[in-house]
């Protein structure tokens, strides 16, 4: 059989095959180039994976709501990619409370986005569930924004967005309800996020919010809706572009499961910021309104409840034939039974001492049979004076309280009661009181000992400190109870150690006796 020959062409030579070790085939290289892809966005994965990892830390360590808003501000930010921003928390259950934080903005600045019609600003829609043009209620949509397939995680230019679009967009909340298998009706109701790319030229947008934008310099916008399935709808956070632009698809996908984390604890801040007011109501309710007006004596008050409610209290009560009476004390403990103990004492002090309170031992006494009786668990300390400021005496007793500090021009010094333990410590109390006569112009400082702890610093050097600081004074200051109040905490307690979260209270009554 003869070979069959390859047709000569005119111009050309016949192919002559490459050695093997100069060239591959085209095919070979296939393979390396899929790998590198997959190298590249499993690297883009563990970035991503860890920058969630250290926004959420940061968020972790925050304590309170306020600085937690203003974290979930500021992550966001960085995620989307955005200069400024604002949060607005309107909780569903509508217990409040209603605030907002800005980022980059002013007060005068949030006031401005205020004024934007609530049902037109993209916080409101969200909050709300209704559609900016029509007001009906609308699907996690995002008008004039991207609808979802125009953004590649690669970070490819989103699809065109110069025409306003309702199309539902899957977003990281909406996902992860439809995985766990929840229905319609289980979900929250309206938008999880949208999209303002352009805001000077989209179409059907309120006046007021395009003054508004313009007025403040910014010409896009993301919104997202912090909500949880517990709790519903927190609140919504903004975030403002200073030119036309839009979040990509990867960057929306990161701020959405950060959204969701912090969510989540928005509501564990939330609550606990709620049973503490709770509390401080609590406590401030079963104290004195106002402090009493009585001839010759001028008075200020301090009191600072811990996070979770102390038993610290005051009490100044006019008694007859123009007398005064004094009460300082804490119950041990914290939380309502502390506080619900704190008010049934204070109100037990008060009947005791309008039917003995010129003799201080007896109403101790009294008070000390009475916790005895009715709280054996329970111990307090107290401190009790019988004031007569016309006389410019006082008759004080104290039972393991600390010592009151009288400061004056010629003297400043503790009121040396006698040694005694706490009440409900021994079964029966009883130690005599001390007669104190106060000059003309002579300030008298009764306080719990929470002031002393706050310091972090032994009893004896939180007593130097607190005399140190009645000494440092000056004149004006020591002739106001008020700024005398003032002088003592920020002395005793620098550096935001009066405004501490501390478990312990702090009480301080200054009384002057002109």
């Amino acid at each position: 059989m003869s070979t069959t020959r390859v047709p000569k062409v005119a111009g050309t030579k016949p192919p002559i095959p490459a050695a093997p070790h100069t060239s591959a085939p085209a095919a070979e290289c296939r393979p390396v180039d899929r790998l590198a892809a997959v190298q590249d966005r499993l690297a883009c994965w563990i970035s991503d994976l860890t920058t969630l990892h250290e926004l959420t830390e940061r968020l972790a360590r925050t304590t309170g709501l306020d600085e937690a808003l203003r974290e979930v501000l500021r992550a966001g930010a960085a995620l989307v990619g955005a200069r400024r921003g604002l949060l607005v928390l309107e909780p569903a259950d509508r217990l409040g409370p209603d605030t907002t934080v800005g980022l980059g903005l002013g007060h005068a600045d949030l006031g401005t986005i205020e004024t934007v019609p609530h049902g037109a600003a993209s916080y409101g829609i969200l909050l709300d569930g209704t559609d900016e043009s029509t007001g009906s209620t609308a699907g996690a949509a995002i008008p004039g924004g991207p609808t979802g397939t125009g953004d590649g995680p690669d970070g490819t230019a989103p699809a065109d967005t110069s025409a306003p679009t309702t199309t539902p967009v899957t977003t990281p909340t909406t996902a992860a309800a439809n995985a766990s298998g929840a229905t319609e009706s289980d979900r929250p109701a309206g938008r999880d996020e949208i999209i303002h790319p352009d805001l000077p030229h989209e179409p059907g947008l309120d006046p007021r919010h395009r003054e508004v934008a313009a007025h403040l310099g910014f010409d896009a916008s993301y919104a997202l809706r912090l909500t949880t399935e517990r709790t519903g709808h927190l609140g919504a956070a903004v975030w403002l572009y200073d030119e036309p632009a839009a979040p990509v698809e990867r960057q929306r996908h990161l701020v959405g499961l950060y959204g969701r984390y912090a969510a989540e604890h928005i509501a564990r801040q939330l609550e606990l910021s709620r049973a503490r007011g709770t509390l401080a109501t609590l406590a401030e309710e079963l104290l004195p309104a106002r402090l009493p007006r009585v001839a010759g004596v001028r008075m200020a008050v301090r009191h600072d409840t811990g996070p979770r409610g102390g038993g610290d209290w005051y009490d100044a009560l006019p008694l007859p034939e123009g007398a005064l009476g004094l009460a300082v004390g804490g119950v041990t403990g914290s939380g309502p039974s502390a506080v619900a103990a704190m008010g049934r004492l204070r109100a037990s002090l008060r009947a005791y001492a309008v039917m003995e309170g010129e003799d201080p031992v007896a109403v101790l006494s009294d008070l000390e049979l009475l916790l005895r009786l009715t709280e054996p668990a329970r111990s307090a300390t107290a401190l009790f004076a019988y004031a007569e400021p016309d006389q410019h005496k006082l008759v004080l007793a104290g039972a393991g309280h600390c010592p009151p500090l009288i400061i004056g021009d010629h003297r400043i010094e503790y009121v040396e009661t006698s040694l005694s333990a706490p009440l409900g410590m021994l079964s029966c109390w009883e130690a005599p009181s001390v007669e104190v006569r106060p000059e003309p112009g002579e300030t008298l400082l009764l306080y719990t000992d929470g002031l002393l702890h706050r310091t972090g610093e032994p009893m004896d050097r939180a007593l130097a400190r607190l005399h140190a600081a009645a000494q440092s004074a000056p004149r004006a200051t020591r002739d106001d109870p008020d700024l005398l109040a003032d002088h003592v905490l920020r002395t005793v307690l620098p550096d935001g150690l009066d405004t501490l979260d501390s478990a312990e209270d702090v009480v301080l009554l200054v009384v002057r006796f002109d």
